[in-house]
């Protein structure tokens, strides 16, 4: 049994010996364990980039969010006391960054699906009809773009003066919009410009007409679930304002010294939170995922 468990050591062994020189595998993982985390930190980066935060790290926001855990937790000791309660609504309290740049991320997704079907359809006409170039349809678009996609036109238009490399400038526009429609008509674009051809005309317009049914179909879905929202918010109004009262009647707090008191209010808390989780859930619309990732920065 010795021998067989050193054999089966000294077989991985030479396993990673190989694979570390042969395909520059790291870790003792039997597979490469770097792709996963650039993915991760990948996907990281674009959920920041979305919600508008692409020069905030990762680490700065968990600093900002260690800070109101301490406060909600102070806030929850001065009105139940215990120590339960206090972690409790020191773990609601520091998630309300997350919830917010969630909500911002949201927003602006919503309005950059909103404008691309006309920015696509400006791209097309300058392009096929009034004769521009393709860098050049790309930029004059970008400067009557919504100001929140400026910053990402700008910074495309400055990386094609110093480089006119078009696949460079199209990789910076993709990382500063991490957008799946900017993605697909990023890759469009580079193909029509390498390669020439006379499609580019039929597939923005066939891009167009998809956006604008994705857009209509959210559009719709979001209407009909609107009473659905509504009602959502009562998870967390109606408890927290029953309690409010029962504490500001005759010897309410009192009874959240007691470890039954203690105990309840965590149970309600969390019960909150999932309901208002399960809720939000329930009520998601699909988000499509990026298809031309790393394109240009994967080895």
């Amino acid at each position: 049994m010795t021998g067989l468990l050193l054999a089966l050591a000294g077989a991985y062994g030479v396993h990673l010996l190989y694979t570390s020189f042969a395909f520059r595998w790291t870790g003792v993982q039997p597979g490469p364990a770097v792709r996963r985390r650039w993915r991760a930190s990948s996907q990281a980066h674009d959920w920041l980039v979305q919600a508008g935060l692409s020069d905030v790290r990762p680490a700065e926001l968990a600093g900002v969010v260690g800070v109101l855990v301490v406060f909600g937790a102070a806030l929850g000791w001065s009105l139940f006391g215990g120590v339960l309660p206090p972690l409790a609504i020191g773990g609601a309290v520091g998630s309300v960054p997350v919830l917010a740049a969630r909500a911002r991320r949201d927003r602006r997704r919503a309005l950059a699906r909103e404008a691309w079907p006309r920015q696509i359809e400006e791209i097309r006409i300058k392009t096929t009809t009034l004769g521009r170039s393709i860098p050049q349809a790309l930029f004059e678009v970008g400067r009557g773009a919504p100001e929140e996609m400026r910053d990402a036109f700008e910074l495309a238009r400055r990386e094609w003066l110093l480089s006119t490399d078009f696949d460079r400038t199209l990789d910076v526009l993709r990382g500063r919009l991490a957008d799946t429609t900017a993605d697909t008509v990023c890759e469009t674009l580079l193909v029509a410009h390498q390669i020439g051809g006379n499609d580019v005309d039929r597939c923005l317009s066939a891009l167009i007409d998809d956006r604008i049914m994705d857009q209509q179909g959210r559009k719709d879905a979001r209407s009909r679930q609107a009473g659905a929202r509504f009602a959502r918010s009562f998870t967390l109004v109606v408890p927290l304002f029953m309690a409010l009262i029962g504490m500001s009647i005759g010897t309410g707090r009192s009874a959240y010294d007691s470890p039954t008191g203690q105990v309840l209010v965590l149970v309600a808390i969390g019960l909150m939170g999932l309901c208002w989780l399960w809720a939000g859930r329930i009520m998601r619309l699909p988000e499509e995922q990026r298809v031309f990732v790393g394109v240009g920065n994967e080895p």
